[in-house]
């Protein structure tokens, strides 16, 4: 069985490749194993000096919860199961390193939103993510 992991950020970019993806599952000779990642950036600074380790992982985790919880909705809607990871790190580094270490067979992301001049000086997740993954990449615009 295919092994696709769909990294999502609870943005309107992020779940429309989502509902893309569940257009195109048909191209797929088998309903794929589908995985919702949702990397938490980091906490800046030294916040660890004021906030103990439970509170900052249970911020981590309900703040990815939320960013799931749409698009694990758009694939229960069309009969589809997932399962879901939530992930502290740089989006992009942690998606390739994370699909590497899950052994999955493709990632499936929808582009960043940005406009023309954006786009120039800052460098998409997905973007950043067909530069630095060892598995295919397919980016649904």
């Amino acid at each position: 069985m295919v092994k696709i992991l769909l990294p999502v950020d609870g943005s309107a970019a992020s779940n429309k490749a989502v509902a893309d993806f569940i257009q195109i599952i048909d191209w797929y000779k088998e309903v794929p194993e589908i995985h919702l990642l949702n990397v938490q950036l980091s906490l800046h600074g030294d916040i660890s000096m004021f906030i103990d380790k439970d509170t900052i992982q249970q911020h981590h985790h309900e703040g990815g919860v939320k960013k799931l919880q749409q698009a694990r909705e758009l694939l229960h809607q069309a009969g589809l199961t997932c399962e879901e990871h939530i992930i502290v790190g740089d989006p992009a580094e942690t998606i390739a390193l994370f699909a590497v270490e899950q052994s999955f067979d493709q990632i499936v992301i929808g582009p960043r939103g940005l406009g023309a001049v954006k786009s120039i000086l800052l460098e998409s997740v997905a973007s950043k993510l067909i530069k630095l993954s060892s598995i295919p990449v397919l980016v649904l615009k």
